[in-house]
């Protein structure tokens, strides 16, 4: 009978939970099929949407985790909109483009609504001058679906990315530093100038998406100590065909905008970590050859292995380019099950479990076409 790995042996596993507004029901699947997996996080890291699918995770026991996923998912979408799935092709683009403007007009049940008071009349400087929409509602489901005690119990690490407002860094709010609350986990998902800014400590923050969208640099500031698997986990791509219409053309250019940074980013993360590693190989050597180092001088310890999992949610034909906005039941459940599907066969492939040849890699699963989800592994 095999015995199960210890505490030590086991790859520390860090979820990473991309921005995208409605597209964020993506996340619930993936997150499932990890669960299923036996994959529970250590570490999670999200911003805007990713914050909030963040929080609940790392809010909460892992038996509580996807339930309460679900009910955050089922609580800012209107009932009644499940029979849109009903719909295919142009007939369901237009149910979902109803489903956009009822959004815009009457908010999301349980996440925002509209003020009746409009920003160009409230008085300068007040959360109401500075926002098209109050986020009280998303406070009292965040209050309602996650445990902050829990969180600062520090029993899974929680980052989340955030923008300050005086000088456009951004920041990292992180639960083994200080203690986190709803305020942070709102300032994470404040896009302007629909939702207002959060007060935190006398600074104003923004949606971290304002400086990137995805929340890798949280572990680059602080890098793993033992091997870790990181999932990146996108809502946006940053390759797609070229636009043919209007619709497409306003989708890639909200594409661009939230996923351009993010194979930037993972260059700059893979090109750290791997002068961390030869610098850690080159003062090993020259310890351990130099005639004036002295036996008991402790070693540079070798940079541990990192497997980055990168998954990426690819929009359904029917979908339209304000579907980050668009919270429809029907959406919603199409979203989490691509997810889970996504997650799946990346997992059932597991290519981080292969030997390792010399020197760092990346490579894609050929296996997984593009129309189908799929996975992207580098190997650092």
């Amino acid at each position: 009978m095999t015995q199960p790995q210890a505490p030590q042996e086991r790859p520390q596993v860090i979820v990473v939970f991309q921005g995208g507004g409605a597209l964020g029901a993506y996340h619930v699947g993936a997150y499932q099929a990890l669960e299923e997996a036996g994959l529970h996080p250590d570490w999670v890291s999200g911003i805007s949407i990713g914050a909030f699918t963040a929080a609940l995770v790392a809010g909460n026991r892992p038996e509580q985790r996807l339930e309460r996923l679900e009910a955050f998912w089922r609580e800012v979408s209107w009932p009644g909109s499940e029979w849109g799935s009903l719909f295919k092709g142009r007939l369901r683009q237009l149910f979902n483009l109803g489903s956009h403007m009822t959004s815009l007009l009457f908010g999301q049940p349980g996440f925002y609504a509209p003020r009746a008071l409009s920003p160009l009349l409230a008085p300068p400087g007040s959360p109401e001058a500075l926002s098209f929409y109050s986020t009280r509602p998303m406070r009292s489901t965040l209050r309602r679906l996650v445990d902050f005690e829990y969180i600062n119990s520090r029993a899974t690490r929680l980052s989340l990315g955030a923008t300050r407002v005086s000088d456009g860094h951004l920041v990292f709010f992180d639960n083994t530093r200080s203690a986190l609350g709803p305020d942070h986990v709102l300032a994470s998902g404040a896009l302007p100038p629909a939702f207002p800014p959060s007060l935190i400590d006398g600074e104003l923050y923004w949606d971290g998406g304002c400086v990137t969208n995805t929340p890798l640099n949280a572990i680059l500031d602080d890098p793993p100590q033992r091997h870790s698997l990181v999932f990146m986990i996108d809502l946006f791509e940053a390759r797609a065909p070229l636009p043919q219409n209007m619709d497409e053309a306003s989708w890639r250019m909200k594409s661009i905008q939230f996923a351009g940074r993010t194979s930037q980013q993972v260059d700059q993360f893979a090109t750290v970590w791997n002068l961390r590693q030869t610098s850690s190989r080159v003062t090993r050597h020259m310890s351990a050859s130099s005639p004036l180092a002295f036996s008991d001088e402790p070693l540079a310890k070798p940079a541990p292995r990192l497997d980055i999992i990168h998954l990426t949610y690819q929009r359904g034909e029917h979908q339209i380019s304000s579907s980050d906005a668009e919270f429809s039941r029907a959406s919603i459940a199409e979203r989490q099950a691509d997810g889970y599907r996504d997650m799946k066969r990346a997992l059932a492939t597991s290519p981080w479990t292969q030997p390792m040849a010399n020197g760092p890699q990346a490579f894609g699963d050929e296996d997984l076409a593009p129309a189908e989800g799929g996975a992207v592994v580098h190997r650092l």
